[in-house]
């Protein structure tokens, strides 16, 4: 059996340390703010059972680094749009790691929220329903 070297807790630990970090209230401050994008990178199955934050941009962890690297064929135009990124997950774990990968891609201004999309909710911050999107019929 193999034995890893390093496990989350020091991997997210190192995440935070080189990377900001928002409170729920810094990011319920910026949440109109235009020079802002917030990104959820939970998977779709959990916007679909939890909801989403209005306005933000979803961009599954599996597929961020293919987003945000212009030369990628995944590319999204978004991450080369300038503004501050705040990426969020479901509890603050998957965020850390998610910003400290495009940091170290380039991408600047990022942070990620502390406690992610349930500290949103307990916060009351405002949260919209995803409803499943199915196959357009060709009809």
């Amino acid at each position: 059996m193999a034995t890893i070297t390093k496990g989350i807790k020091q991997l997210c630990a190192e995440a935070e340390a080189g990377i900001e970090t928002w409170t729920v209230d810094d990011a319920l401050r910026h949440h109109d703010d235009d020079d802002v994008v917030f990104v959820d990178i939970r998977d779709v199955r959990e916007l679909w059972r939890e909801g989403a934050i209005p306005g933000a941009v979803h961009a599954p962890r599996g597929m961020l680094e293919f987003w945000v690297d212009p030369e990628s064929p995944y590319a999204r135009d978004v991450f080369q749009s300038g503004k501050r990124f705040m990426f969020f997950c479901a509890g603050g774990l998957r965020s850390a790691l998610a910003a400290k990968a495009v940091q170290d891609m380039g991408l600047a201004p990022v942070c990620h929220l502390a406690g992610g999309f349930g500290a949103w909710k307990k916060a009351g911050g405002a949260v919209e329903a995803k409803e499943p999107k199915l196959p357009s019929s060709g009809g």
